[in-house]
Protein backbone atom coordinates (compact mmCIF):
# COMPACT_ATOMS: atom_id res chain seq x y z
CA UNK A 1 0.00 0.00 0.00
CA UNK A 2 1.61 2.94 -0.79
CA UNK A 3 2.10 6.32 1.94
CA UNK A 4 0.70 9.34 0.73
CA UNK A 5 1.97 12.63 2.27
CA UNK A 6 -0.32 14.73 3.43
CA UNK A 7 -0.80 17.89 1.30
CA UNK A 8 0.55 20.58 3.58
CA UNK A 9 3.71 18.65 4.31
CA UNK A 10 3.96 18.19 0.23
CA UNK A 11 3.57 22.58 0.37
CA UNK A 12 5.87 23.38 3.23
CA UNK A 13 8.91 21.24 2.14
CA UNK A 14 8.24 22.80 -1.81
CA UNK A 15 8.06 26.32 -0.59
CA UNK A 16 11.39 25.95 1.99
CA UNK A 17 12.89 24.58 -1.81
CA UNK A 18 11.95 27.27 -3.70
CA UNK A 19 13.21 29.38 -0.84
CA UNK A 20 16.82 28.40 -0.74
CA UNK A 21 17.09 28.32 -4.03
CA UNK A 22 15.95 31.92 -4.72
CA UNK A 23 18.75 32.71 -1.94
CA UNK A 24 22.15 30.65 -4.02
CA UNK A 25 22.21 33.88 -6.47
CA UNK A 26 22.28 36.56 -4.21
CA UNK A 27 25.60 34.94 -2.15
CA UNK A 28 29.23 36.72 -2.14
CA UNK A 29 32.31 35.80 -1.81
CA UNK A 30 33.38 35.89 1.65
CA UNK A 31 35.93 38.41 0.52
CA UNK A 32 33.20 40.75 -0.17
CA UNK A 33 30.93 40.44 3.08
CA UNK A 34 32.89 43.17 4.84
CA UNK A 35 31.17 44.64 7.69
CA UNK A 36 30.09 48.08 7.14
CA UNK A 37 31.07 51.04 9.66
CA UNK A 38 29.17 53.63 7.88
CA UNK A 39 25.30 55.10 9.06
CA UNK A 40 25.04 53.38 11.89
CA UNK A 41 22.24 54.57 14.03
CA UNK A 42 22.27 57.32 16.37
CA UNK A 43 19.05 57.65 18.70
CA UNK A 44 18.43 61.50 19.72
CA UNK A 45 18.59 62.17 23.29
CA UNK A 46 15.04 62.75 24.04
CA UNK A 47 14.25 59.35 22.31
CA UNK A 48 16.51 57.32 24.17
CA UNK A 49 15.06 59.15 27.54
CA UNK A 50 11.38 57.84 26.03
CA UNK A 51 13.07 54.27 25.89
CA UNK A 52 14.42 53.99 28.98
CA UNK A 53 11.32 55.19 31.09
CA UNK A 54 12.41 59.09 31.53
CA UNK A 55 15.69 57.90 33.51
CA UNK A 56 18.44 59.93 31.40
CA UNK A 57 21.32 58.78 34.01
CA UNK A 58 20.48 54.70 32.64
CA UNK A 59 19.84 55.70 29.03
CA UNK A 60 23.53 57.62 28.85
CA UNK A 61 25.22 54.62 30.52
CA UNK A 62 23.74 51.95 28.15
CA UNK A 63 24.35 54.30 25.81
CA UNK A 64 27.59 55.00 26.47
CA UNK A 65 28.70 51.52 27.15
CA UNK A 66 26.91 50.78 23.30
CA UNK A 67 29.36 53.39 21.14
CA UNK A 68 32.34 52.11 23.38
CA UNK A 69 31.61 48.53 21.79
CA UNK A 70 30.58 49.61 18.39
CA UNK A 71 32.44 52.72 18.00
CA UNK A 72 35.45 50.29 16.55
CA UNK A 73 35.90 48.32 14.19
CA UNK A 74 39.91 46.86 13.04
CA UNK A 75 41.21 48.87 15.73
CA UNK A 76 40.22 51.83 13.86
CA UNK A 77 37.71 54.18 15.43
CA UNK A 78 34.66 55.27 13.53
CA UNK A 79 35.18 59.23 14.85
CA UNK A 80 31.98 60.19 12.70
CA UNK A 81 29.80 57.84 14.14
CA UNK A 82 31.28 58.42 17.52
CA UNK A 83 30.70 62.59 17.31
CA UNK A 84 27.12 61.97 16.91
CA UNK A 85 26.56 59.04 19.69
CA UNK A 86 28.60 61.49 22.29
CA UNK A 87 26.98 64.35 21.51
CA UNK A 88 23.94 62.71 22.54
CA UNK A 89 25.35 60.81 25.81
CA UNK A 90 26.83 64.30 26.86
CA UNK A 91 23.11 66.03 26.33
CA UNK A 92 21.75 63.78 28.57
CA UNK A 93 24.26 63.74 31.35
CA UNK A 94 27.07 65.90 30.98
CA UNK A 95 28.52 64.53 33.88
CA UNK A 96 29.48 60.98 32.55
CA UNK A 97 32.82 59.80 32.99
CA UNK A 98 33.23 57.40 30.52
CA UNK A 99 31.80 59.54 27.79
CA UNK A 100 34.23 62.58 28.80
CA UNK A 101 37.58 60.00 28.94
CA UNK A 102 36.08 58.73 25.35
CA UNK A 103 36.22 61.80 23.78
CA UNK A 104 39.45 63.17 25.44
CA UNK A 105 41.06 59.89 24.08
CA UNK A 106 39.54 59.24 20.51
CA UNK A 107 37.74 62.39 19.33
CA UNK A 108 40.35 64.88 20.15
CA UNK A 109 43.28 63.14 19.21
CA UNK A 110 41.25 61.81 15.80
CA UNK A 111 40.96 64.49 14.30
CA UNK A 112 37.46 66.08 15.71
CA UNK A 113 39.18 67.85 18.71
CA UNK A 114 36.75 70.80 18.18
CA UNK A 115 33.66 68.02 18.89
CA UNK A 116 35.68 66.62 21.85
CA UNK A 117 36.51 69.73 23.64
CA UNK A 118 32.49 70.68 23.47
CA UNK A 119 31.65 67.79 25.26
CA UNK A 120 34.74 68.58 28.02
CA UNK A 121 33.87 71.26 28.42
CA UNK A 122 30.15 70.31 29.32
CA UNK A 123 31.94 67.83 31.74
CA UNK A 124 34.20 70.25 33.22
CA UNK A 125 31.48 72.26 34.40
CA UNK A 126 29.67 69.50 35.62
CA UNK A 127 32.34 67.46 37.02
CA UNK A 128 32.65 70.61 39.75
CA UNK A 129 34.67 67.98 41.65
CA UNK A 130 36.81 66.04 39.20
CA UNK A 131 40.22 68.06 38.20
CA UNK A 132 40.65 65.66 34.87
CA UNK A 133 37.93 67.52 32.91
CA UNK A 134 39.56 70.73 33.49
CA UNK A 135 42.82 69.24 32.50
CA UNK A 136 41.94 67.77 29.51
CA UNK A 137 40.32 69.99 28.29
CA UNK A 138 43.23 73.02 28.93
CA UNK A 139 45.73 71.19 27.66
CA UNK A 140 43.52 70.44 24.58
CA UNK A 141 43.03 74.69 23.94
CA UNK A 142 46.63 75.01 24.13
CA UNK A 143 47.42 72.25 21.83
CA UNK A 144 44.90 72.72 19.30
CA UNK A 145 43.83 76.39 19.48
CA UNK A 146 46.91 78.21 20.58
CA UNK A 147 44.42 79.56 22.96
CA UNK A 148 47.24 79.75 26.13
CA UNK A 149 45.08 82.11 28.39
CA UNK A 150 42.12 79.59 28.30
CA UNK A 151 44.36 77.52 28.56
CA UNK A 152 46.01 78.56 31.80
CA UNK A 153 42.29 79.12 33.34
CA UNK A 154 41.26 75.52 32.96
CA UNK A 155 44.43 73.88 34.69
CA UNK A 156 44.49 76.28 37.35
CA UNK A 157 40.92 75.10 37.94
CA UNK A 158 41.92 71.65 37.54
CA UNK A 159 44.55 72.48 40.51
CA UNK A 160 42.17 73.77 42.89
CA UNK A 161 39.85 70.56 42.19
CA UNK A 162 42.81 68.13 42.68
CA UNK A 163 44.82 66.55 45.61
CA UNK A 164 47.90 64.48 44.63
CA UNK A 165 48.54 67.06 40.49
CA UNK A 166 48.28 70.37 41.98
CA UNK A 167 51.50 71.76 41.76
CA UNK A 168 51.80 69.88 38.41
CA UNK A 169 48.54 71.58 36.81
CA UNK A 170 49.86 74.85 38.72
CA UNK A 171 53.42 74.49 36.80
CA UNK A 172 51.85 73.78 33.57
CA UNK A 173 49.63 76.62 33.83
CA UNK A 174 52.72 79.11 34.62
CA UNK A 175 54.39 77.32 31.83
CA UNK A 176 51.86 78.28 29.44
CA UNK A 177 51.62 81.81 30.11
CA UNK A 178 55.48 81.99 29.85
CA UNK A 179 55.33 79.86 26.84
CA UNK A 180 58.47 78.04 27.58
CA UNK A 181 57.42 74.50 26.18
CA UNK A 182 57.05 72.79 22.58
CA UNK A 183 53.47 72.17 21.92
CA UNK A 184 54.28 69.03 20.23
CA UNK A 185 56.77 67.25 22.48
CA UNK A 186 54.87 67.98 25.38
CA UNK A 187 52.10 66.30 24.04
CA UNK A 188 53.78 63.41 23.15
CA UNK A 189 55.10 62.83 26.05
CA UNK A 190 51.28 63.33 27.55
CA UNK A 191 49.95 60.83 25.10
CA UNK A 192 52.91 58.25 25.97
CA UNK A 193 52.19 59.01 29.87
CA UNK A 194 48.35 57.96 28.78
CA UNK A 195 49.45 55.33 26.90
CA UNK A 196 52.25 53.42 29.49
CA UNK A 197 49.34 53.90 32.20
CA UNK A 198 46.48 52.32 30.93
CA UNK A 199 45.89 48.43 31.96
CA UNK A 200 43.06 48.13 28.84
CA UNK A 201 44.96 46.78 26.15
CA UNK A 202 42.17 47.71 23.57
CA UNK A 203 42.87 51.30 24.69
CA UNK A 204 46.67 51.05 24.76
CA UNK A 205 46.49 50.20 21.02
CA UNK A 206 44.15 53.28 20.02
CA UNK A 207 46.39 55.12 21.85
CA UNK A 208 49.57 54.38 20.67
CA UNK A 209 48.38 54.87 17.26
CA UNK A 210 48.13 58.71 18.32
CA UNK A 211 51.63 58.63 19.32
CA UNK A 212 52.84 57.29 16.28
CA UNK A 213 50.83 60.04 14.32
CA UNK A 214 51.87 62.90 16.78
CA UNK A 215 55.62 61.30 16.67
CA UNK A 216 55.38 61.61 13.04
CA UNK A 217 54.84 65.38 13.56
CA UNK A 218 57.50 66.02 15.49
CA UNK A 219 59.40 64.72 12.99
CA UNK A 220 58.04 66.40 10.19
CA UNK A 221 58.52 70.33 12.37
CA UNK A 222 62.10 69.55 13.20
CA UNK A 223 62.80 68.60 9.12
CA UNK A 224 60.98 72.11 8.48
CA UNK A 225 63.67 73.85 10.80
CA UNK A 226 66.59 72.18 9.07
CA UNK A 227 64.86 72.41 5.70
CA UNK A 228 64.08 76.49 6.67
CA UNK A 229 67.63 77.50 7.78
CA UNK A 230 68.85 76.05 4.57
CA UNK A 231 66.66 76.65 1.36
CA UNK A 232 63.80 78.83 2.49
CA UNK A 233 60.47 78.64 3.28
CA UNK A 234 58.22 75.35 2.56
CA UNK A 235 55.92 74.80 0.07
CA UNK A 236 55.30 72.01 -0.04
CA UNK A 237 55.82 68.97 2.21
CA UNK A 238 57.25 66.97 -0.50
CA UNK A 239 60.59 69.26 -0.94
CA UNK A 240 61.41 67.20 2.75
CA UNK A 241 61.91 64.25 1.30
CA UNK A 242 63.33 65.29 -2.24
CA UNK A 243 66.23 67.60 -0.36
CA UNK A 244 67.03 64.68 1.68
CA UNK A 245 65.61 65.90 5.20
CA UNK A 246 63.48 63.14 5.44
CA UNK A 247 63.28 59.64 3.54
CA UNK A 248 59.66 59.83 3.33
CA UNK A 249 56.76 61.61 5.07
CA UNK A 250 55.44 59.94 7.82
CA UNK A 251 52.92 57.38 7.82
CA UNK A 252 49.59 58.08 9.96
CA UNK A 253 48.03 55.64 11.13
CA UNK A 254 44.99 56.92 11.43
CA UNK A 255 44.93 57.64 7.63
CA UNK A 256 44.33 61.49 7.91
CA UNK A 257 47.61 62.48 7.43
CA UNK A 258 49.79 66.00 8.11
CA UNK A 259 49.54 69.50 5.99
CA UNK A 260 50.98 72.67 5.45
CA UNK A 261 49.04 75.10 6.80
CA UNK A 262 49.79 78.80 7.22
CA UNK A 263 53.85 78.28 6.65
CA UNK A 264 53.08 75.62 9.36
CA UNK A 265 53.09 71.41 9.17
CA UNK A 266 49.82 70.63 11.66
CA UNK A 267 47.84 67.55 11.86
CA UNK A 268 44.95 66.92 8.93
CA UNK A 269 41.84 67.36 10.79
CA UNK A 270 38.55 65.69 10.01
CA UNK A 271 36.36 67.37 8.32
CA UNK A 272 32.86 66.69 8.15
CA UNK A 273 30.13 67.95 5.77
CA UNK A 274 28.14 70.55 7.00
CA UNK A 275 30.28 71.19 10.21
CA UNK A 276 33.51 72.96 8.85
CA UNK A 277 33.68 76.83 9.67
CA UNK A 278 32.35 75.92 12.80
CA UNK A 279 33.17 78.23 16.16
Amino acid sequence: MRYRYPLSLVLALSGLTLFFISLQPRQQPPELLMPVTEGRVVMSAPLLLTLFGGDRFLAANLESMRLSITGVDFGQADTRYLIRAQQEVAELNPCHEDNYYLASGLLTWGGADREGAEILKRAMECRFWDELPAFFYGFNQAFFNDDLAGASRSLELAALRATDNAAGFRKLAVMLRAESFSDEKLALEYLIQQRNSTNDPKLRDMLDKRVVRLQGLVDLRLAQRRYTSQYGPLSDLVQLVTSGELVAIPDDPLRLGYELRDGRIELRRLKIAGMEGQP
